[in-house]
């Protein structure tokens, strides 16, 4: 039964993502009668993890409304760190609640929009596999996965 409410959770957070972003790939992709139904300008599969690029050497700008949700995700982790009482529990679940309001308050268009779900996509597969295992390694990527983040975001 768990397991097929975090797979719930999972596609909702992934429609919830898609419905709320315009990507640029919507511009190429006049309508789309199936998921798996792609062009080849807008083929990109998050699933597998694409590197995420810099813009032109410089790291990309996210919106402020957006950025306010990751750092508070970053803070949690950070202070999850530094914290003796190890509740991955309650940890996933302060993650889960800002990844939803950070993709329900999705503003950002374009090629920087496009770099975020890079990164975002599977942060988002990080949090729900936290939640699934609660351990020291899945915490662990969670915080590499913010180091990536500040390497190519501000």
């Amino acid at each position: 039964m768990k397991n097929s409410n975090v797979k719930m959770m999972l596609f909702s957070t992934i429609a919830v993502l898609t419905l709320s972003c315009n990507s640029g790939a919507k511009e190429t992709e006049k309508s789309s009668v199936t998921p798996t139904e792609t062009t080849t300008e807008t083929e990109h599969h998050h699933d597998e993890h694409e590197a995420i690029v810099l813009n032109n050497g410089e790291k990309w700008k996210v919106d402020d409304n957006m950025m306010e949700h990751i750092r508070n995700m970053e803070k949690d982790v950070i202070a999850f760190a530094g914290n003796s009482d190890k509740n991955y529990a309650q940890l996933a679940t302060n993650l889960k609640t800002n990844l939803d309001l950070l993709t329900s308050n999705c503003t950002m268009k374009g090629q920087a929009h496009d770099e975020l779900h890079k990164w975002l996509v599977p942060y988002i597969e990080l949090v729900d596999n936290l939640e699934k295992e609660s351990s020291e390694a899945q915490f662990k990527a969670i915080q590499d996965s913010f180091t990536t983040f500040n390497q190519y975001f501000q």
